[in-house]
């Protein structure tokens, strides 16, 4: 029962109520090496928040759009130049199924490695970048990055 002021009124205590939680939905900037495009370019990518405890507390990337089928795997990078470990690891997007759908040679990656990797990449390639060694959600990706994933591309057999 509301207590009795001594006006003889009554006063009713109100408890502001949060609205509910919304799942946090952010974006960054990613690096997309496209196909049939001579240089890389930034994108915007929205990760949405892990829902599930085996996707740890890093927020998950939408990156299926960028692939014809809709599957991607991912590959961590954690070392650069000349193995030098990477402060922001960076993540590596790609379609596994490219290369046997005879999707075309990804001519960004051909055209940053002047056509020396021994791996033929196919198919879009889209590269996120964590905000930490921990891996725990990611900062924008940039231009800077590009060595190290010119390195890594160069590398992979």
């Amino acid at each position: 029962m509301p207590a009795q002021n001594a006006s003889g009124g009554y006063s009713l205590n109100m408890i502001a109520t949060p609205p509910p939680a919304e799942p946090q939905y952010i974006t960054v900037s990613a690096i997309l090496f496209d196909p049939v495009e001579e240089r890389p370019r930034i994108i915007s990518v929205t990760c949405r928040p892990s829902h599930k405890p085996t996707e740890g507390i890093c927020p998950v990337p939408m990156v299926h759009n960028h692939f014809p089928d809709g599957l991607s795997e991912g590959i961590v990078l954690t070392q650069g130049l000349n193995g030098e470990p990477l402060r922001f690891p960076l993540h590596l997007w790609y379609s596994p199924t490219a290369l046997q759908k005879s999707s075309p040679v990804n001519r960004a990656i051909y055209h940053i490695t002047s056509g020396a990797a021994p791996k033929a990449w196919c198919g879009a390639v889209i590269v996120l970048k964590f905000n930490g060694s921990r891996r725990q959600g990611y900062a924008d990706a940039g231009s800077n990055d590009l060595p190290a994933l010119s390195a890594y591309f160069l590398a992979y057999k």
